[in-house]
């Protein structure tokens, strides 16, 4: 009669253990996870900062060369891009400095690739950028090797997009697709030589007696994280009293 009660109470206990040392291994595998959770999230705090010290020191070393080009120019400390104007199908942004950091309307904004644009709205501590796809932008552009200049504007194409083009060339134009542009720096607004684009294509108007040609920026406007505003330039005040 002991004898089968011995054994039952053996597999009882058997079976206790088993689902003690269960929970113990549950414990100790749920400990662990949380463990790892932790390092994982650690390692991507580490390397979200580590990005961002090398966005800012990829943001300071185009800011000093764009500095080495035209030391006599005055320029702002690289601005952040705080947010795109809602509804603007040319890209026009906000930035995060203004009067308080010597920013006026109509200012040049630069990257180390090229123009982006100008300056519009100021306020103490912010600023609206016009960017070069607006048609309210006009830009004299120059080919720095045929010397061919042209005014360059945004406008919204048949497919919906804002891209720019060069207006009213004669049908005898020497401009070619592959040209590239720089500031012409006539007007006041811009000072001369900073990279505007490149020619894509030449476009025959209607009645073929005029062309346009379309413009791929220098600048990829969906990818602009920060930019310089230049606050005065060589030249600015003799080409704003013409």
């Amino acid at each position: 009669v002991t004898k089968p009660l011995r054994t039952f109470s053996n597999s009882i206990s058997v079976k206790v253990e088993n689902y003690l040392d269960k929970l113990t291994n549950a414990t100790e595998y749920y400990n662990e996870n949380q463990r790892l959770k932790d390092e994982v999230g650690l390692l991507k705090k580490q390397m979200s900062d580590y990005e961002q010290v090398k966005s800012e020191l990829s943001e300071m070393k185009q800011f000093v060369g764009i500095k080495e080009k035209n030391p006599d120019y005055e320029y702002t400390e690289p601005a952040k891009i705080t947010g795109y104007i809602a509804n603007d199908p040319f890209k026009s942004f906000t930035i995060n400095i203004g009067s308080n950091s010597g920013v006026e309307p109509y200012c040049p904004v630069v990257t180390s690739q090229g123009l982006v644009g100008i300056t519009v709205d100021v306020s103490a501590d912010s600023s609206t950028v016009r960017t070069l796809l607006s048609p309210d932008l006009s830009v004299a552009v120059v080919c720095p090797e045929s010397l061919n200049s042209a005014i360059m504007e945004g406008y919204i194409n048949s497919d919906g997009e804002s891209v720019a083009h060069l207006i009213h060339l004669p049908r005898d134009t020497k401009f070619m697709a592959g040209d590239s542009l720089v500031t012409k720096g006539t007007g006041g607004l811009f000072p001369s030589g900073y990279p505007v684009g490149t020619i894509k294509e030449l476009i025959s108007s209607e009645n073929s007696l005029s062309y346009t040609a379309i413009v791929e920026p220098s600048v990829d406007f969906s990818k602009l994280s920060s930019v310089v505003v230049i606050k005065d330039f060589s030249g600015k005040e003799k080409q704003n009293e013409d």
